[in-house]
């Protein structure tokens, strides 16, 4: 019999309604069903909070805090303590005590940390108790790039980010009984930066939830264009979504539009930030903040479109898409990860002169956007139901045979 689990989450992982949310409520799940589980984590504002009661359904125990650290303090204890600002942002003094007495009280076997800035609240933990470290990005990678595209000040702390969550990173791994990463791609470039190897570092993929986002699912339209409509989705006030949205407005739309006056393109996600709400000032650009229910755009869009420029992992926005049987044109950073055929289950276009180019072609052919659409649903049928990529959960947890020594 295995014994209990101890689950240490960044963001409330409940309900699944954003990316990260959506991966760490699908894991909870299925911890759930394997053993009695704990969960530690934060909560970003009230409505978070209040998601707190629901959760309790899935929980054996729960500890939910509402983060309250600003990015200017977090910043000056990293820098006192040379620490990376993603950790000092989520330090508590009442989760390491909510943890060490959960320990201490419960009879944890195995304990999950979901996300890098939780690893710090993992302690050195009993003989026989193990630690799986779901880092799911490789985040120092994200913030290396940010700091090698950007000048200035803001280009210094990201370098330092970068460099500083790297080291915490690899820390963690050689501490942790298996790390785990989104895609096959993330961990090959982690097994690379920390000289581990694919006993220790492994996928553990996203998937899509296959019943929930189906075109033949009851869920309210919405009101129909008169033109052809592309869809974006994701949450708006993060700085990969922002920009991918404000390079397509103002390249490929313009363009697009010259074709297909009526063209709108839709940005559906919540906490639209200022960059966003002034893009409704161009020709075709419609901004939804927050929707009850992102199916019926997704249902609606002609072509739905993902032009990340910076992106990590598995992008939810896409396997959702694909589910949901429409066309996709996608950057190769947002396609990167997905077990899909380029051209076959979606188009990649790596700049705005592409996604013009593809995007055009399926607004000029229906047809072939249909076939498209359908081997997107097919695809995501055979490859991406979430008991499936969440299979080999248990043994990585409690099972011997994925174990090994931790390093010292």
């Amino acid at each position: 019999m295995t014994g209990e689990i101890l689950f240490l989450c960044h963001r409330i992982p409940f309900p699944p309604d954003r990316g990260d949310k959506i991966r760490s409520y699908h894991i909870l799940k299925r911890l759930a069903e394997i053993a009695p589980v704990h969960v530690g984590c934060f909560a970003d504002d009230d409505r978070d909070m209040g998601f707190a009661a629901d959760m309790q359904a899935l929980t054996a125990s729960q500890r939910v805090l509402k983060r309250d650290r600003s990015r200017a303090v977090a910043g000056l204890a990293g820098l006192a303590k040379r620490q990376p600002m993603l950790v000092s942002l989520f330090e508590s003094r009442e989760l390491h005590g909510w943890v060490k007495r959960t320990l201490s009280e419960r009879s944890i076997s195995a304990v999950m940390g979901y996300s890098a800035q939780m690893a710090h609240f993992v302690p050195e933990l009993p003989s026989g108790v193990r630690f799986v470290m779901d880092f799911v990005d490789f985040d120092s990678a994200k913030y290396a790039a940010y700091g090698a595209a950007g000048g200035g000040p803001m280009g210094w702390i990201n370098r330092r980010e970068g460099r500083l969550l790297l080291e915490f990173e690899r820390a963690t791994a050689r501490r942790a009984d298996i790390s785990a990463f989104v895609s096959e791609a993330e961990a090959a470039l982690f097994r690379n930066a920390s000289g581990l190897d694919a006993g220790q570092v492994t996928a553990i993929e996203n998937g899509v939830a296959l019943d929930y986002f189906d075109p033949t699912a009851a869920f309210d339209p919405v009101e129909r264009i008169s033109g052809p409509l592309i869809v974006f989705t994701g949450q708006m006030d993060y700085r990969p979504n922002v920009e991918a949205v404000e390079s397509f407005a103002h390249h490929a739309l313009p363009a697009l539009r010259s074709a297909h006056p009526e063209a709108c393109f839709a940005i559906v996600g919540r906490n639209p930030v200022p960059q966003i709400e002034v893009l409704r000032q161009l020709p075709g650009v419609i901004v939804t903040g927050s929707v009850p229910d992102v199916r019926g755009w997704l249902a609606a869009a002609d072509v739905v479109v993902a032009p990340l420029r910076i992106a990590r992992g598995i992008q939810n926005k896409v396997l959702e898409a694909m589910a949901m049987a429409r066309p996709v044109v996608a950057s190769p950073e947002a396609a990167e990860g997905i077990d899909a055929s380029n051209g076959k289950h979606f188009l990649i276009a790596a700049d705005p002169a592409e996604e013009v180019e593809k995007v055009a072609a399926l607004l000029a052919d229906p047809e072939r956007a249909q076939r498209l659409g359908r081997a997107a649903r097919a695809r995501m049928e055979e490859r991406y139901r979430w008991s499936e990529t969440l299979k080999d959960l248990p043994d990585m947890l409690f099972g011997p045979q994925r174990a090994h020594v931790r390093a010292a």
